[in-house]
């Protein structure tokens, strides 16, 4: 049993005692299974998770882009995820959708703004561009004074961004190293997009909260670095796994696609590796990834090795710590924000159950 008042989880009850008598009471029956709501460490809620997104996001009004955004938002929240992190919007608006929209409309959005990259660097097009220390310092600052949460940095090139390359170092380990501390010392999270092995390992030496992708990307293919790992596990760094395609896609660039199976067995490796990992869909970024992909990622950790207890924990509570939110998002205890999720049936036994959606509420407020 769940008590909820004015949005939050006032108690508990796991013993099967009688609700309060003032309490209106909504009995999902014995084969109903009560979670926290969901979180995915990485979405992109203006991307749109077609071919041509990155087209869209960039070239579209920007009203036009707030509406996709609002509408990746609503369909986030109807599969149980209630807490997202963006961690890549054009022009700050992610916030201007959390500003506009009531909080039981939408789910709560841990915003990055525009990610920093370098000029014409991977994702330009959203408006990060920053080289030097004094520009580097002032694009974190300015974060900070925005209201946002984290500051996403561009380690690497990638692939979706027409000209840019995964295997491109962006920033050395020095503007790696300053941009952290001036975000910690304002109090932000931190996050690094990284493919290349030197932009991982500078990203895990530089002291970012989480690593995004970790993919160890190789001209040849993908190089696991242990010692890297090693690091990872001894610091407690989150990795943010990229999982959860839709079914029956594809990844379209050739990147990708040439390397996906040995991604595959990278994930897997990395779950095994003991590091502490939180699911990432990438969500718009490109097509198989639309919004409302998520369970399909917390499927695909559990296909590939990681038990399912510890899927859902990746998913709620240890997913809530890397994006800042511990406490308030990912457990069922008095206090937290009263956002949940209710199965039909366990995702213990069958993790397939987590598309098995009785309910969902989003501050107390029941969304489906």
């Amino acid at each position: 049993m769940v008590l909820v008042e004015d949005g939050a989880i006032r108690l508990t009850d796991f013993t099967g005692a009688a609700p309060p008598e003032y309490a209106t009471v909504t009995d999902f029956g014995p084969d109903g299974w009560l979670l926290p709501g969901l979180i995915d460490a990485h979405v992109h809620l203006c991307w749109d998770g077609t071919k041509d997104a990155v087209a869209h996001v960039s070239s579209d009004d920007r009203e036009t882009v707030l509406e996709t955004a609002r509408a990746s938002a609503t369909t986030t929240l109807q599969d149980g995820v209630t807490t997202v992190r963006d961690l890549g919007d054009r022009g700050y608006l992610s916030l201007v959708l959390r500003e506009q929209t009531p909080s039981t409309e939408i789910p709560e959005i841990v915003a990055a703004g525009p990610p920093i990259t370098t000029p014409g660097g991977h994702c330009h097009l959203l408006g990060g561009e920053a080289e030097g220390a004094d520009a580097l310092v002032a694009a974190v600052r300015n974060r900070a004074a925005r209201g946002c949460d984290v500051v996403k940095v561009m380690a690497s090139g990638g692939n979706v961004t027409p000209g840019s390359n995964p295997l491109h170092q962006q920033y050395d380990r020095s503007d790696l190293r300053l941009i952290v501390e001036e975000a910690h010392r304002l109090g932000l999270r931190t996050a690094a997009h990284a493919h290349a092995v030197p932009a991982v390992a500078d990203a895990v030496d530089a002291g970012f909260d989480t690593v995004e992708h970790f993919s160890f990307f190789t001209p040849e293919g993908i190089d696991l670095r242990q010692e890297v790992v090693d690091e990872v596990v001894q610091r407690g760094t989150f990795v943010s796994l990229t999982v959860g395609m839709a079914p029956g896609t594809a990844p379209v660039h050739p990147g990708i696609a040439a390397r996906f199976a040995a991604m595959t067995e990278h994930v897997a490796k990395v779950i095994a590796s003991g590091a502490r990992v939180v699911p990432g869909t990438d969500a718009g970024a490109t097509h198989g990834k639309p919004h409302g992909v998520y369970p399909y990622a917390l499927i695909q950790l559990a296909e590939l090795g990681m038990p399912n207890r510890d899927v859902l924990r990746s998913a709620t509570s240890e997913a809530a710590e890397a994006v800042g939110r511990r406490g308030r998002k990912g457990v069922l205890r008095p206090g937290a924000d009263a956002d949940l999720l209710v199965l039909g049936s366990s995702p213990i036994d069958d993790m397939s159950a987590i598309a098995d959606i009785r309910a969902v509420y989003r501050a107390g407020h029941r969304v489906r």
